[in-house]
């Protein structure tokens, strides 16, 4: 018996229509190689990056408190933590470094950091990437049945910036039995995978509880009330709100509007973060690390981040992402934003 059975990334093959097929016969083995391999200075820098952006929201609200500047650096902590999700993803899908007990050490603390178990997170994925928009997908709960009108989006939104939603996040990442919206079938991540990554998961979890109790002891042990309140503000804070909306309005730009589901090139969606003010805005706020090129991830899961720019290149110069879901980023918000459509 195969002891990793339950635990590979797939690359999506369903229903490989001429549109899917194009794209997969005009990547050659030798073509494909280069973007798989891995490269730790780039992922280290990936991670400084967004450290270091922490540390500079960190710096601004502690030299200038209190003041308004507050306000400021909870957003951009908040969408540095985004970052660090990202990054996490990055190790969930073993792309972060090449030696696997280093990849996981890595995206377990940087998960932790942002309240979620990167083992059992990539439990989930696995699901979502193997089944997408399929009865299996957990996802789906997520951005399925968009566009679901205005109201409901903005409604959501509020919702996830007051913090209203963000345990719903958190017991997603902690592996909750998810409901697919279109069938209402209940998803349980963690039956459907490999007995190692299984108590892996399990162990993980309880590292990220543990981490989360002793975080606020520290920070009271090293500054006291005021240390706390530090830790509250600058990190919980936007942990709970900035962040929230930010996942949400991403998941839904990557797969949200989508009207053909017979591929992965047109069920899920490429936004471009280039060429205009609200596309490079999104870059910041949306879509770090690459992470824009959702398309191409799910084409090719072996691809890290920082090569997805160079298979888009190469997709696209081959023909093969014509009419694919490619577009502006205020293309797919007046998308998601649409009216409801009529159920027939």
């Amino acid at each position: 018996m195969d002891a990793r059975k339950g635990e590979e990334f797939r690359d999506d093959l369903r229903s490989p229509g001429l549109r899917n097929a194009q794209a997969r016969r005009l990547l050659t083995a030798a073509e494909l190689a280069p973007l798989t391999q891995l490269s730790a200075a780039r992922s280290l820098l990936a991670i400084g990056q967004t450290v270091a952006l922490i540390a500079a929201a960190v710096a601004l609200a502690v030299l200038t408190w209190p003041s308004a500047w507050m306000l400021a650096s909870i957003a951009a902590i908040g969408i540095a933590q985004h970052g660090l999700f990202i990054l996490a993803h990055e190790a969930a899908h073993y792309r972060l470094f090449a030696d696997r007990r280093v990849n996981d050490i890595v995206g377990r603390a940087i998960g932790m950091a942002g309240g979620i178990s990167m083992c059992t997170y990539r439990v989930t994925h696995r699901l979502h990437h193997n089944n997408l928009y399929g009865d299996e997908d957990p996802d789906t709960a997520i951005h399925g049945g968009y566009p679901r009108g205005k109201a409901y989006l903005w409604n959501k939104l509020a919702r996830d910036l007051a913090g209203l939603n963000a345990w719903k996040t958190f017991a997603y990442f902690f592996g909750a039995p998810a409901i697919n919206a279109d069938t209402c079938r209940e998803i349980r991540p963690l039956d459907d995978t490999s007995p190692g990554l299984r108590a892996a998961a399990r162990r993980d979890r309880l590292w990220v509880l543990g981490f989360h109790v002793a975080a606020p002891l520290l920070a009271l042990g090293l500054g006291g009330p005021h240390g706390l309140l530090l830790y509250a503000v600058l990190w919980m804070l936007p942990l709970v709100t900035t962040l929230q909306p930010i996942l949400r309005l991403r998941a839904v730009f990557e797969h949200g509007a989508v009207e053909d589901l017979g591929s992965p090139l047109t069920a899920a969606r490429t936004n471009r973060t280039w060429g205009s003010a609200a596309n490079w805005l999104a870059r910041l706020v949306l879509f770090p690390h690459h992470v824009n090129y959702h398309l191409e991830h799910h084409l090719y899961p072996a691809v890290p981040h920082y090569h997805l720019p160079r298979l888009h290149r190469l997709l696209l110069d081959k023909g093969a992402l014509g009419q694919a879901e490619v577009r502006d980023v205020a293309a797919t918000w007046r998308r998601v934003f649409a009216p409801r459509r009529s159920r027939a």
